[in-house]
């Protein structure tokens, strides 16, 4: 079985969950890639710090790669950075915690096929079964907090929440997709199965992004059980 697996991180419930679910199936996750804007020291997905990304990794003991992109380029400088991968960690294929959209699913096989790895969505399901989705998160043991919200559909009082049961059923009188699926709330994982250190986060201040408000840890470490 070719189970060498490169999983796309942005830090969130979403791709912890993938993780997950592939280690249940059998799967070796060899490392974990994550994108940054040249330069700025910020992951593509959710506009988190390079550093945070470095911590799950160190509390998940999985290594970290981080491929540097630019706008222009990011789908051939993420099919390289897949392709030396394959060549340097004999990496047979590239998952991704994407749930329900179609042009997502459709970009990731694209780039697993110009690499030639096979593309895997462990967490893929149809819209409707999103709320049920999250409701399996919050039982999962894994422990998120909301980091960033889109302004149009959320206000900042929704930032530093954990993804728990209060969560889960105050999103649902919202419009929102209860998992975020379209950017409306991103999470930051801390803790769960998977860790062998919890993340302590500390200090958390608000600041503003373009269209959407964070949540930014002035402190943090990683705490022994």
């Amino acid at each position: 079985m070719n189970n060498r697996i490169a999983l796309s991180w942005s830090g969130g419930k979403d791709c912890c969950m993938a993780l997950d679910t592939l280690l249940s199936q059998g799967f070796e996750v060899v490392c974990l890639v994550t994108t940054v804007p040249t330069e700025l020291g910020r992951t593509f997905g959710h506009g988190e710090r390079t550093e945070m990304i470095k911590l799950q990794g160190e509390a998940l003991n999985i290594p970290v790669h981080f491929i540097e992109c630019t706008y222009e380029n990011y789908t051939s400088q993420f099919v390289n950075a897949v392709e030396y991968l394959k060549n340097q960690l004999n990496v047979t294929g590239i998952a991704y915690g994407d749930l329900y959209l179609d042009e997502h699913r459709e970009w990731g096989e694209k780039v697993a096929a110009a690499a030639d790895v096979e593309a895997l969505y462990p967490l893929w399901m149809k819209k409707e079964e999103a709320l049920p989705s999250l409701g399996k998160f919050v039982q999962s043991g894994y422990e998120a907090i909301v980091i960033r919200v889109r302004e149009d559909v959320l206000n900042d009082t929704w930032l530093g929440r954990i993804v728990d049961e209060s969560f889960l059923r105050d999103v649902q009188q919202t419009t929102i997709c209860p998992m975020g699926e379209a950017g409306e709330y991103h999470t930051f994982v801390y803790d769960g199965p998977l860790f062998l250190r919890r993340i302590q986060l500390e200090q958390g201040e608000l600041i503003q992004l373009e269209t959407t408000k964070k949540l930014e840890f002035k402190s943090y470490s990683l705490m022994e059980r």
